[in-house]
């Protein structure tokens, strides 16, 4: 108490200002970069904070104003010009995200800068241009990068290019490169362990990519799967396939697809974008493969038309090919009437039984089905699965739009199947 007994009020202590380095990055990391910018109005203290961030994202929410009354391009410009120029520092993780600028402005002062800084983990995500952006050939000069992604650019590595020694992780997006370049790029990043390869126009990528990568795990691929040839991926456990054509011409063709995969134990195949004419005939896919796919444990089949004749023989060798699945998951497709397909013949239909007559899924315990329309092709299937599934738990089933008399009768059908699990729980599930 002062000497005349009145109480005194202290200022209070600036808690905000006094907050260690480390509390205030991991505050401004969490936020967009507008909003951690105008944090510098809370203390001095904060004003530049933001200049020695380590992970910084710059998109359309950095020059997008209420009134727009400025050109984006412009406004990123700015921004960019005003990043070169403040921020110090190395920074680990950079994300360029301006795809939705109609053009393409110039940022190979970003990506020499970034080069610079020890980067880690780069994404960079260009507008889609008739002319697409040239990759800068700093970027190729990073050596610590262990996460790239690119889109919608032309990558043309320089020809003394080493590779990337620490890159664990590359995804190429809808990229302008050669299938040797893309080959090359890859081998030359040799504990790459995480790869997505998606190309929706088929003149982006020519000719046949060989994948050579001793340590991959995980593989997505939208693409031309026949101009695919996985040469040397003796982990590769995932795989991801949304082929845009695919054509079996021999029998060989499906084994090649397969046999340099002896590890894979996840199988997604989704059929959404394979144009009818290119479809495998079914005379030339096998019963199986020839060689079992041991390691496989889930199996997911997404838009199977399990009424066209090659899909649904298709479908069949893998799931005969798979002897040791615990799931298996099919989003069946249904086709409108106008659509032409080959029907699959009433006697393929009735010969499924007997071409599972020699196996048991002794492992599988989960399976799940959507769009079922109720078709003999169908119910063969869930009738073998149910029969040939000892340790089976649950089998979730999902229809398709019908009438309710329909889908009556395909529930008392289903119950009747004999089960070769008495634990067993079939699902009918409709919405």
């Amino acid at each position: 108490m002062p000497p005349n007994g009145k109480k005194q009020l202290l200022p209070p202590p600036d808690v905000v200002s006094n907050l260690p380095d480390s509390v205030i990055d991991e505050i401004l990391m969490r936020l967009p970069l507008r909003d951690a910018v105008r944090t510098g109005i809370l203390s001095k203290k904060w004003r530049c904070n933001w200049c020695r961030l380590p992970q910084l994202t710059l998109d359309r929410t950095l020059w997008k104003t209420t009134e727009d009354l400025m050109s984006p391009t412009i406004g990123f410009t700015n921004i960019v010009h005003h990043f070169l120029t403040l921020h110090t520092g190395q920074i680990s993780k950079f994300t360029l995200d301006i795809h939705d600028l109609e053009t393409c402005p110039k940022i190979d002062n970003l990506i020499s800068f970034l080069s610079r800084n020890d980067i880690q983990h780069l994404v960079v995500q260009l507008p889609f241009t008739s002319k697409p952006y040239k990759l800068h050939s700093s970027i190729f000069t990073c050596s610590q990068l262990r996460h790239l992604i690119l889109a919608h650019c032309l990558i043309r590595p320089p020809p003394l290019f080493k590779g990337f020694d620490r890159l664990i992780s590359l995804e190429l997006i809808e990229v302008t490169i050669s299938s040797e370049l893309v080959g090359s790029l890859i081998s030359h990043c040799p504990l790459l362990e995480h790869l997505v390869l998606e190309q929706d126009k088929q003149d982006d990528v020519s000719g046949h990519i060989e994948i050579s990568a001793p340590k991959l795990r995980s593989f997505f691929f939208i693409g031309g799967i026949n101009f695919l040839h996985l040469k040397n991926v003796p982990l590769l456990s995932k795989v991801s396939y949304k082929p845009l054509a695919f054509f079996i011409a021999a029998e060989c063709d499906l084994a090649k697809i397969f046999e340099s995969i002896p590890a894979l134990e996840n199988l997604c195949w989704n059929q959404d974008n394979v144009k009818d004419d290119y479809v495998g005939q079914a005379e030339v896919i096998p019963t199986r493969l020839p060689s079992a796919l041991n390691c496989l444990k889930r199996l997911c089949l997404s838009w199977f038309i399990l009424e066209e004749f090659s899909v649904l023989s298709f479908a069949l060798c893998l799931i005969r090919s798979s002897p040791n699945l615990e799931e298996i998951e099919i989003e069946v497709c249904v086709l409108k009437d106008e659509i032409y397909y080959e029907v699959v013949r009433r006697d393929a239909v009735d010969e499924i039984p007997a071409s599972f007559s020699n196996m048991t899924f002794n492992h599988l315990r989960t399976v799940n089905i959507y769009n079922v329309a109720g078709t003999k092709a169908e119910m063969q299937l869930i009738k073998v699965l149910l029969a040939k599934s000892p340790a089976l738990v649950r089998m979730l089933i999902k229809p398709c739009r019908m009438e309710d008399r329909k889908s009556l009768k395909v529930v008392a059908e289903i119950t009747n199947f004999p089960r070769a699990s008495s634990k067993a729980q079939v699902v009918y599930n409709v919405d």
